[in-house]
């Protein structure tokens, strides 16, 4: 089989080619370019697509033995992800970006011009598990590590794209990949995970947006308010530097009556208002999602002991029961928590999840509040 392999400059995507390989594929390394100026990119930022990445993963095709090369995505990337975060966070909803560059760009965008080259697959350092089902459908399942886990933000690969995918690490600890990749000599074995968003190179996502967006958005500046009281407590500088749940950061200048700290609990662009309070009003029992992707046969509902929901991408597990409604067009998702999950903001993923096996996944568009 004519493989690529995703070769993020990373350990993980490193030791993904080399076991490809091993496999008896025809492997081709691909490094994709996503800043449309190269010269933005910095020399150890915390992202995964600096030009030392680029450089690593060149040095570690070398290693294994296979050709290599960049394709530029960055026009892509910019549209479909950069943009799109930036559209999302003016909107006052938070979304994943990481998500969105696998849903777009890895196993859209690289996997249409692997197939229109010829290639039968594409293989990245992802965590995570596929099996093939008793119906014949390619399933998505959890990692063997489940610290390491990247189920989640897979959750929007659908049929076709999971049987033109290979996970090679998904059966492996990230300590075995990291002992077996000094033992191949690449030279990335001790290189640290990378963290944070790809294109915030300093992880201060508030900061880059006010930069980016600045008076361009309707929201650049307003109130902080006591949801309970209606007293006004501060003022921000633009509702897209705050998401549902936060507590850092708000810059009250005094603590609460009860002593408690407060929470953001509404973020409103329209009159750029940022409301706050206590924890338990963050309590959700019910979220409607949508845009719905399944990676295998679309559900009904599904109920029971082994079905969960995701709602972060290193979040905990909630027991769930989810239904889905409405014509193909205009599916949504209605997830009922068996417990309450704290901090849920409209623009983030629920993965839907029976036992280890990824159903599919929705995007967040609403909530209903425990009440008080």
């Amino acid at each position: 089989m004519r493989v690529v392999a995703a070769m993020s400059g990373g350990v993980d995507s490193a030791v993904a080619a080399a076991r490809a390989v091993d496999a008896g594929h025809e492997v081709t390394g691909v490094h994709l370019a996503l800043s449309r100026n190269p010269a933005s990119y910095r020399s150890g930022a915390r992202g995964c697509c600096t030009i030392e990445d680029s450089n690593d993963a060149r040095r570690a095709a070398d290693v294994i033995g296979i050709p290599f090369y960049v394709w530029d995505m960055s026009d892509r990337f910019h549209e479909d992800v950069v943009e799109d975060f930036m559209d999302e966070y003016a909107a006052g909803r938070t979304p994943n970006p990481c998500l969105r560059c696998n849903e777009k760009i890895k196993f859209a965008a690289v996997l249409d011009r692997a197939l229109a080259l010829g290639f039968d697959a594409v293989a990245t350092g992802h965590y995570a598990r596929l099996r093939t089902g008793a119906d014949g459908l390619v399933e998505l399942h959890r990692a063997t590590d489940a610290g390491k886990d990247q189920s989640y933000v897979l959750g929007v690969l659908d049929q076709e794209q999971l049987r033109h995918s290979l996970f090679p690490l998904g059966d492996t600890p990230k300590t075995e990949v990291r002992a077996e990749a000094a033992a191949r000599g690449l030279l990335v074995a001790d290189k640290p995970d990378s963290h944070d968003i790809c294109f915030v190179a300093d992880g201060d996502n508030a900061g880059w947006l006010r930069e980016r967006l600045g008076d361009r958005a309707p929201n650049h500046g307003g109130d902080i308010v006591d949801d309970a009281t209606g007293e006004v407590l501060g003022r921000h500088q633009g509702t897209y530097g705050y998401t549902i749940g936060q507590r850092k950061g708000l810059r009250i200048g005094r603590p609460a009556a009860d002593g408690r700290p407060r929470f953001v609990l509404d973020i409103e662009p329209v009159t750029a208002t940022v409301r706050v309070g206590p924890r338990e009003r963050l309590a959700v029992r019910h979220l409607r999602g949508i845009r719905p992707r399944w990676c295998g046969t679309v559900p009904t509902e599904l109920d029971g002991p082994g079905v969960t929901v995701q709602l972060r991408a290193h979040g905990e597990e909630h027991r769930a029961r989810v239904s889905v409604h409405g014509p193909r067009e205009e599916r949504s998702v209605e997830v009922e928590l068996h417990d309450p999950a704290y901090g849920i903001a409209p623009g983030q993923a629920v993965v839907v999840y029976d036992g280890t096996r990824v159903v599919g996944s929705a995007t967040i568009a609403s909530t209903d509040r425990v009440p008080a």
